[in-house]
């Protein structure tokens, strides 16, 4: 469950709020006036992140270029990479 604080911890509590994200490899929400401003998230949970959403973007531009006929054979990929590795 994502942590929610106000938006004067976040100046008062770095550090707490560093460990939070850190050790529960989550986010902190920070709110200014009742509402939702930031979230707040380790280094390494933004890096898993994007990286989901780099995998989830290519995994979309396959299942798009199949749907849409844009395949090769096996026999073309192998030669592709054979002549990318003898580059």
């Amino acid at each position: 469950m994502p942590a929610i604080r106000g938006s004067t911890v976040l100046g008062e509590n770095y550090r707490e709020i560093a460990d939070f994200c850190e050790e529960n490899r989550e986010p902190m929400f920070i709110t200014e006036n009742g509402r939702e401003k930031l979230a707040i998230m380790s280094i390494d949970i933004y890096d898993e992140k994007m990286g989901r959403l780099e995998l989830y973007s290519a995994l979309e531009v396959g299942l798009n270029q199949i749907k849409d006929g844009e395949t090769t054979t096996r026999e073309e990929l192998f030669r592709h990479l054979n002549s990318l590795i003898a580059q």
